[in-house]
């Protein structure tokens, strides 16, 4: 059995939700609160503000950015597959990065800090594809393909297809 979350967790796991369900319009210190099943002087325990707040996503993002492309380093099928891989298996296994990616998704655009988190995120995916297929242009090709197939599989779309055609023709490019 999984350990419970912490409150800390609990209470950016709220903050995503109500962003993903409901948008920035919907924060509030209460909201927040009630989702996380905390007291709001519970919740200013851990995030005084709703900036506190904001930055918790943002470090969320960071930490779970790193440990994405540490993952995808040791990965036994290869960095670019599991690039493409991951793209689908995110969305339809609701992991951790497709939560956050999603919340991140809904301020765009509305704060700066997220969208500075966001750009870091994909540039260091960017780099680290062009270091494992050795050609910058077609690292942005694999990047664009992955943004393609997360999309289709936010939208419902079985991309399985896709996703095994892309991998035969990177192979065939040895790739």
């Amino acid at each position: 059995m999984m350990p419970k979350p912490s409150a800390k967790e609990r209470i950016l796991d709220a903050y995503q939700d109500i962003l993903i369900e409901h948008g920035i319009g919907a924060i509030t210190l209460e909201a927040v609160a009630a989702r996380a099943e905390v007291s709001k002087g519970g919740l200013l325990y851990h995030f005084g503000s709703k900036e506190a707040l904001l930055q918790g996503l943002i470090d969320r993002v960071g930490h779970l950015g790193v440990t994405d492309l540490d993952e995808a380093r040791a990965a036994p099928e290869g960095v670019v597959r599991y690039y493409l891989r991951s793209s689908v298996t995110d969305v339809t296994q609701d992991k951790a990065m497709h939560r956050t990616t999603l919340a991140a998704m809904r301020l765009i655009g509305n704060e700066e800090a997220v969208d500075e988190a966001m750009r870091a995120y994909t540039h260091n995916w960017r780099d680290l594809l062009a270091e494992h297929v050795g050609d910058s242009v077609l690292a942005d090709f694999v990047g664009i393909t992955g943004d393609g197939l997360y999309l289709r599989a936010m939208l419902g779309e079985d991309t399985s297809h896709l996703l095994d055609d892309f991998i035969a023709i990177l192979a065939r490019l040895g790739i």
